[in-house]
């Protein structure tokens, strides 16, 4: 008798996108793009947000996470997939394969518990204008981006822990471009009932939990704007509430389109889920800097202080004389 704990399986084996073989050179430099697109996105977003004061604000703190997350999500698999893509060589070893299903899981959970939190703070924002400062103070902004990544650390410990204990035998090919836990647990030898039902009971409980925030949040958000409507105050909620709404319809978008058939994986599936690690972090960064006016004030100062310090390099001693009239 084997041990349940022990694995007959070295490496798995992924088979990817379903691209034809002559389109694979197309392909490649496409999510190349992307990932390039998505990773330089985000971190100028949180670069901006870290050099700019006027944005040190409970918002953009939690909008720096969310960049990071998003950023860090797509690094998970994007990079294996182009690695593959490039040497046709699509194994990975388990012990690669359950890390890589680790951090998929983590970011995953942390980008849902963050839009949570965030859709609280826009509420307290318009719901609570007055008492806002008070409410959203910064020692209970850190605990609620420390508590995002505990559970998220958690959540992903529990599946990985429970996943590790399966045994998997004879078939060792995922049909998926990276190690989802879905596509892995139908390729145990192992009974999975204990891992369905912890993904079903754990799974409900977070999506109606932080859905549950997001929706109450914009319930008491258009109620607020309904009580006293004004072209003034529905233009401010707009702005305010836009970008994170159309961030959260993206999120939970995609990610019901891989979950909801995830009983048959198949090509439609795996489009669902190049647009949640790919195209939605991709998207981010643009839907908040062109919604955004202070991220694109931010942007612009950046810019001018870029132009200036090169402009300082060529003219030292004009530059020396004239620091007082640029730099405040």
């Amino acid at each position: 008798m084997r041990p349940e704990n022990q694995s007959s399986v070295s490496q798995f084996l992924l088979l990817g996108l379903p691209i034809p073989p002559g389109q694979q050179g197309v392909f490649f430099t496409l999510f190349l793009g992307m990932y390039l697109t998505t990773v330089l996105g985000n971190l100028l977003i949180i670069l901006l947000i870290r050099l700019d004061s006027r944005l040190h604000t409970p918002m953009y703190f939690f909008l720096s996470h969310l960049a990071f997350s998003d950023s860090s999500l797509s690094s998970v698999t994007v990079p294996k997939m182009l690695m593959d893509m490039q040497t046709r060589q699509q194994s990975i070893s388990y012990g690669g394969c359950i890390s890589q299903l680790y951090f998929f899981i983590l970011f995953g959970a942390l980008d849902n518990f963050l839009l949570a939190v965030m859709a609280y703070d826009r509420h307290v924002a318009i719901c609570h204008p007055l008492h806002y400062t008070t409410i959203m103070r910064e020692r209970l902004c850190v605990l609620l981006v420390a508590g995002s990544w505990i559970l998220s650390c958690g959540q992903s410990l529990l599946h990985t822990l429970l996943l590790v204990r399966l045994s998997f035998c004879a078939d060792n090919a995922i049909i998926h471009f990276f190690c989802d836990l879905a596509a892995l647990l139908k390729l145990s030898c192992s009974d999975t009932s204990l891992n369905e039902l912890v993904i079903f009971t754990e799974g409900t409980i977070i999506l109606f939990l932080c859905f549950g925030i997001i929706l109450g949040s914009y319930i008491r958000i258009g109620t607020t704007i309904l009580r006293a409507p004004s072209t003034k105050r529905l233009f401010k909620a707009f702005s305010t509430c836009g970008s994170h709404v159309s961030v959260v319809s993206l999120y939970y978008g995609t990610s019901a389109g891989i979950y909801i058939s995830s009983s048959s994986w198949g090509s439609k599936d795996i489009i669902a889920s190049v647009m949640y690690m790919v195209v939605t972090p991709m998207l981010n960064p643009f839907i908040y800097s062109l919604r955004n006016r202070d991220i694109k004030q931010a942007l612009e100062v950046c810019v001018k202080r870029i132009k200036f310090l090169k402009w300082q390099s060529l003219n030292p001693l004009v530059a020396v004389r004239s620091t007082g009239k640029y730099i405040s």
